[in-house]
């Protein structure tokens, strides 16, 4: 099979960008060309081997978002960038790109395309190698550290290449949707290079005949299905082909599951929307529908153990179309240089149809039929009801790691791409200054954060950004005074899963901003979410006590699969 076309394009790559660049610093430039890939703002913290660039970034259209931690300003971008399509965080050296990693590792994972920017000392400083303030080993130590995170990495440290690396970089960065390192010495922010650059890109194209005869074969296989199934994955929303997935299954007729990590891939009170596939710690008719089916089509899909439940999904490779932007393969069948997008267009271009499926029951019939029990104490089975009759397409739902994720997999989101989790890298602590990234990118989107309060203590003091800029979160503390997956994962009296109780709704007097709620019923829950929604003065904090020994559904089907490994 031939390889990707790859041509070489000159000022093309992004809309309304200039054909060449002359008489500009290399600060400005990065900045012109973050501009033209769609960023808008830009989270970091400063410090002063990236003040000259600070100052420059404070003077131009971007908008500048300081945050508490340099790991909540990644968590930040990143989710800014799943709902923007890129994202930017810019940072001093090692003291504070070294505490980005873990959330640059969480969009490598995830397929986030952030764009990391880190000061360095002056090129002038670095004679006769000093011991300079923040460094680790030798100049060259962060850089190394972000190779291994990043999909493309520079380090812009002379003048007559610096404007082609950041081309080179930013274009691996919206073409593999992962993250990018530029490394700016300071002593070269406002430094200009000789000649004109002409900015370009490095186009791929599938390989015309490759494509045909996949698309045939798999266009083959579909039709003689008899239950075929759409399994969608996270790439579906990184690539954009949400649209382009339903043109296809709505014109064959195929049902779609998605997976915890591309959750809301489509609206899930679409007629075709069967559910969530997590193999054995998924609803058991939504497993069978999926397993039973003679064709699966698996698009965008991460084959990750969280995705596949814990590796008990049943699904035999003879009978799947596996593509991602990385691989395709057809039953045993590999197919090299053909584009994700090219393979979807190329199913929609078939007219294919196949026979109506009976569909599993729907899971909006538990919320719909949901009825109030004021008195009783508050449960994360009943809070997760009554949360979703509140949901419409105006929310998007931010979900940290633990049972905050595995409950929130079974609320029902109603528009696309309006859910939000690090479902594969499982980081704690990202859901807080997520919903910070979301209203940057997304005003008119309002986001209901659901944090266990082990990963508040994390990040959730993230608050007093949000805070600042006025914006109006639901952030629902799930209480249980320790983490409560690991407790359900190692049973017994172990007090090292405890965590120190925090009266979280008290803490909007110590922000002055914002208003808490004590919640221990499910009619006060019911009350404060009813007030929270109304309110869009800043933030509502609902801290909900819950028992240690409570767990959501998907939690129970969890352990028990997973507590033989942990010991």
């Amino acid at each position: 099979m031939n390889a990707f076309v790859s041509r070489i394009n000159d000022g093309l790559h992004a809309p309304n960008s200039p054909p060449g660049a002359s008489g500009v610093s290399i600060g400005e430039y990065l900045i012109r060309r973050l501009q033209e890939y769609g960023v808008r703002d830009v989270f970091g913290i400063p410090g002063d081997y990236v003040l000259a660039f600070y100052a420059m970034l404070e003077k131009s259209p971007l908008r500048l978002i300081g945050c508490t931690r340099e790991d909540c300003a990644g968590f930040a971008a990143d989710a800014y960038a799943r709902l923007n399509g890129i994202g930017a965080v810019c940072v001093t050296y090692c003291v504070g790109g070294l505490s980005l990693c873990n959330a640059v590792a969480c969009a490598y994972a995830e397929k986030s395309p952030v764009v990391v920017v880190s000061g360095s000392p002056g090129m002038r400083e670095r004679f006769n190698n000093p011991l300079l303030h923040h460094r680790v080993k030798d100049f060259h130590t962060q850089a190394e550290v972000f190779r291994k995170l990043c999909a493309a990495e520079a380090e812009l440290n002379d003048p007559q290449t610096a404007l082609r690396e950041i081309d080179r970089v930013l274009d691996a960065v919206v073409r593999r949707r992962r993250p990018g390192y530029l490394e700016l010495p300071r002593d070269l922010v406002n430094v200009v290079p000789e000649g004109i650059h002409i900015p370009f890109f490095k186009e791929l194209q599938s390989d015309p005949e490759t494509l045909a005869e996949a698309v045939a074969e798999a266009a083959r296989r579909i039709a003689a299905s008899q239950r075929p199934i759409i399994i969608a994955g996270v790439e579906i929303h990184r690539f954009g082909l949400q649209n382009k997935l339903l043109e296809f299954a709505e014109g064959a007729g195929i049902a779609i599951v998605a997976t915890m990590l591309g959750k809301s891939v489509i609206g899930e009170e679409h007629p075709l929307f069967a559910g969530i596939y997590e193999g054995g710690l998924g609803v058991e008719e939504v497993t069978r529908f999926v397993e039973e089916s003679d064709c699966v089509v698996l698009l965008g899909e991460f084959m990750t153990d969280i995705n596949m439940g814990i590796f008990t999904a049943n699904l035999p490779p003879a009978h799947c179309i596996y593509a991602t932007s990385e691989v395709l393969r057809i039953s045993h069948h590999h197919f090299q240089g053909v584009l994700l997008k090219d393979f979807l267009q190329g199913l929609v271009d078939a007219n294919l149809k196949t026979p109506p499926r009976t569909m599993p029951p729907r899971a909006d019939a538990a919320y719909k039929n949901f009825s109030l029990r004021p008195d009783e104490p508050i449960t994360i089975r009943r809070l997760i009801l009554r949360l979703n009759q509140s949901l419409d397409e105006t929310v998007v739902i931010i979900a940290d790691p633990g049972d905050a994720l595995f409950a929130s997999s079974e609320l029902v989101i109603p528009r696309q791409t309006d859910f939000m989790s690090p479902a594969y890298y499982t980081s704690m602590g990202f859901a807080v200054p997520a919903a910070l990234g979301a209203m940057v990118a997304r005003p008119d989107l309002r986001p209901v954060v659901l944090v266990g309060d082990g990963a508040f203590q994390m990040t959730g003091m993230e608050l007093s950004t949000i805070a600042m800029h006025g914006f109006s979160p639901i952030v629902i503390v799930l209480d249980n005074r320790g983490y409560g997956t690991e407790r359900m994962l190692h049973r017994g009296d172990h007090r090292f899963n405890d965590v120190h109780p925090w009266a979280y709704h008290k803490l909007p007097e110590v922000l002055a901003a914002g208003r808490g709620y004590d919640i221990r019923t499910e009619g006060d829950f019911d009350r404060a979410l009813e007030a929270a929604f109304a309110d869009r003065s800043g933030f509502s904090l609902l801290h909900v006590h819950l028992a240690e020994d409570d767990f959501s559904n998907t939690l129970e089907r969890m352990t028990k699969l997973l507590s033989r490994r942990v010991g």
